[in-house]
């Protein structure tokens, strides 16, 4: 995911995707484990092209805190 998502999104994005994975795979929650990576756009490439070069193509902006 590109960096710049808050502290609540994040938060809020790993509750609700051991929400899902607990109810599709009916395991425990304590048996699931969420890993975020933030990757800043001069780390990522598509079809060689850095995503900081990409100009309309690169990420979009963060999206605020809900």
């Amino acid at each position: 995911m590109w960096e710049g998502r808050g502290t609540e999104q994040k938060r809020r994005l790993a509750r609700e995707l051991t929400e899902t994975v607990v109810r599709v795979l009916d395991c425990d929650p304590a048996s699931v484990r969420v890993l975020l990576n933030d990757y800043p756009p001069e780390n990522w490439a598509i079809a060689g092209t850095l995503v900081a070069d990409a100009g309309d193509s690169g990420p979009p902006a963060a999206m605020p805190d809900a």
